[in-house]
């Protein structure tokens, strides 16, 4: 996960790794290939925005299958289906996305990226607009996509939860700066400097006082 409060300089990166901004000094290294000069269509990353950018003139097949149409043989209908019954789409494909809820139009924003077999998948803050059942559903989905297709995924979140319970490694952004770049367990166990320590433990204390005020301490 790339993690850090609004401001600090996470939408720059991800522009940067997708190739839709320029950077003025380092390289982007990807399974040891310098991109840094690659332009983003020849790069292979592909993107979910936070707004899911679905067109709402068509229907939920329509959307996930719209970018194929210039990829003419890049996944067949068949490998179309098995990404529709994997996030469990198929009773929806023939509505329109102003009939879906939030985490169906994040499924179907998934689908239609991952049908394009992404070398690299992007995640714009992609649990930002969704709420409880439905934000554990998809986090499970983030994890099983990573997993069944051995795809390295990247989550861009300003929410420490979000990243310590979905990330192998988490990248913390401050001003532009990196952090601490760890593992959950190092940044809890470990945290390298005050606004780290401030940033993740303090939310989560927050979060946990919050419990204990409604709950009592037996589930604090």
């Amino acid at each position: 996960s790339l993690l850090g409060p609004s401001g600090s300089g996470k939408t720059t990166l991800l522009n940067i790794i997708l190739g839709l901004a320029k950077m003025e000094q380092g390289q982007i290294i990807f399974n040891d290939q310098d991109l840094s000069n690659v332009s983003m269509k020849k790069r292979g990353f592909n993107i979910v925005f936070q707004d899911y950018a679905l067109f709402p003139n068509l229907n939920a097949y329509e959307n996930i299958v719209y970018g194929l149409k210039n990829k003419k043989g890049l996944t067949s209908e068949h490998e179309v289906q098995e990404y529709i019954e994997f996030l469990e789409l198929k009773p929806h494909l023939t509505k329109k996305i102003g009939a879906l809820s939030g985490g169906q139009k994040q499924r179907v924003a998934l689908a239609r990226t991952l049908v394009m077999k992404p070398k690299l998948l992007l995640l714009d803050e992609p649990l930002s607009a969704l709420d409880g059942i439905i934000k554990e559903s998809i986090k499970a989905r983030i994890k099983s996509i990573a997993r069944e297709y051995k795809l390295t995924t990247i989550i861009v979140t300003h929410d420490p939860e979000e990243a310590l319970t979905l990330s192998d490694k988490i990248l913390i952004i401050n001003q532009g700066h990196i952090a601490q770049f760890g593992t959950p367990q190092e940044i809890i166990q470990q945290p390298s400097n005050d606004f780290v320590k401030e940033f993740i433990l303090g939310q989560l204390q927050v979060k946990r006082e919050n419990i204990y005020n409604l709950f009592g301490e037996h589930y604090a």
